[in-house]
C-alpha cells in the first residue's frame, strides 16, 4: 500500500511538470511568432512569415496539448466510464492535421514566390531566424524527456523539432539572401521545411487513427495470446476476443473463456485469476475482462466474432 501511494505521487508530479513545461513552451512560441511576423513584414521574407504562421499554429496546438493533458487526468464518471484519456489522442490528431494543413498553405505561397521572386532584406531575416532558433532550442529541451510518454506530448515535440529545423533553414536562407542576393532560396527553404514536417507528422496521424479505430495494439499477437491462455489448466478455449488501446499506453482486453468442465464458482475464480495474471505479466495488458462459461456460446472456435 505504501508503494502504491508513492507511485501515484510520482505520476501526479510528473504530469504537473509536463503541464508546466507545455505552458512555458506555449509562451516561448508566442514570442517567436510576434518577432517573426514583425521581422517577416519588414524584411519581406516568405519563409519568416511562413515560420511565424507555423509557430502560431504550434502555440495554439501546444496550448491544446496542455489543456488536453489536464482533461485526461480527470477520473472516470457516469458520462465517461473509461475516463478522459482519449482527450490527449484527439489533441494529438488535431495538432498533426493542423500542422499538415499549414504546410500545404506554405507550399502554395512558395509556388507563387517561385513564379515571382521578390526583394528580401536578408540581414534582418537572418537575425530574426537566429532568435527563433534559440527560443525553439529551449522549447525542445523542455519537452525532450516527456516526448516518449504519450502521443500528445510527442505531437507537440514534433511541432517544436520542425520549428527548430525550420529556423536553421531560414538562417541558411537569410545568409544566402544577405550575402549573395539569392532571393529564390526563400521559397525553396519553405518547401523543404514543409516536406520534412509532413514526413514526421504523418506517423503521429497514423498512430492516433490506429488507436481511435480501436485496432489491435502494435506488439500484441492474438494467436500467441490464445495459445498461451489455452495452456492454463481448465480452459478449453478463448474466443470472441477484443483488444484495444484506450490511449497510447493503456491496453484493454476482453474475451469469452470456454471452460473444460462444469466447475463451481470458486474453481472458476482460480482459473480466471491465472488467465488475468498471464495477460498482465506476459503481455502487459492492464485492464482485463473475461466472460467465463461452460459450452458458453456458438462460434467458440472463432478467435474474432463475426458481429459485435
Amino acid at each position: 500500500m505504501h508503494f502504491h501511494m508513492l507511485h501515484n505521487a510520482h505520476v501526479h508530479g510528473h504530469g504537473e511538470l509536463q503541464g508546466k513545461n507545455l505552458l512555458w513552451v506555449t509562451l516561448l512560441n508566442l514570442s517567436i511568432t510576434v518577432v517573426q511576423i514583425i521581422g517577416g513584414i519588414i524584411s519581406n521574407s516568405l519563409s519568416l512569415l511562413s515560420d511565424a504562421l507555423h509557430n502560431l499554429g504550434d502555440s495554439s496546438a501546444i496550448f491544446i496539448a496542455f489543456v488536453a493533458g489536464k482533461i485526461s487526468r480527470r477520473k472516470p464518471d457516469e458520462k465517461n466510464t473509461f475516463g478522459y484519456g482519449r482527450a490527449e489522442i484527439l489533441a494529438a490528431l488535431f495538432n498533426s492535421v493542423v500542422l499538415i494543413a499549414i504546410c500545404v498553405f506554405l507550399f502554395y505561397e512558395a509556388y507563387k514566390r517561385f513564379l515571382s521572386p521578390e526583394i528580401i532584406k536578408g540581414k534582418l531575416m537572418f537575425f530574426v531566424a537566429v532568435f527563433g532558433l534559440l527560443a525553439n532550442l529551449i522549447s525542445v529541451f523542455l519537452l525532450h524527456k516527456d516526448k516518449s510518454n504519450n502521443l500528445n506530448v510527442k505531437a507537440a515535440y514534433m511541432h517544436l523539432l520542425g520549428d527548430t529545423f525550420s529556423s536553421l533553414a531560414v538562417i541558411a536562407g537569410g545568409a544566402a539572401v544577405w550575402l549573395w542576393g539569392i532571393y529564390w532560396i526563400d521559397p525553396l527553404v519553405t518547401l523543404f521545411v514543409g516536406l520534412y514536417i509532413i514526413w514526421h507528422t504523418w506517423t503521429i496521424v497514423k498512430e492516433t487513427l490506429y488507436i481511435l479505430m480501436q485496432s489491435t495494439p502494435r506488439g500484441i499477437n492474438l494467436e500467441e495470446i490464445k495459445k498461451e491462455v489455452e495452456k492454463i489448466d481448465g480452459i478449453e478455449n478463448i474466443h470472441h476476443v477484443h483488444v484495444w488501446n484506450l490511449n497510447d499506453s493503456r491496453i484493454h482486453f476482453e474475451a469469452h473463456v470456454n471452460l473444460r468442465d462444469n466447475i463451481n464458482m470458486k474453481q472458476m475464480m482460480v482459473v480466471r485469476g491465472k488467465a488475468e495474471q498471464l495477460l498482465h505479466e506476459k503481455f502487459g495488458i492492464q485492464h482485463v475482462t473475461l466472460e467465463m462459461g461452460y459450452n458458453c456460446c456458438n462460434g467458440s472456435d472463432k478467435l474474432i466474432a463475426d458481429k459485435i
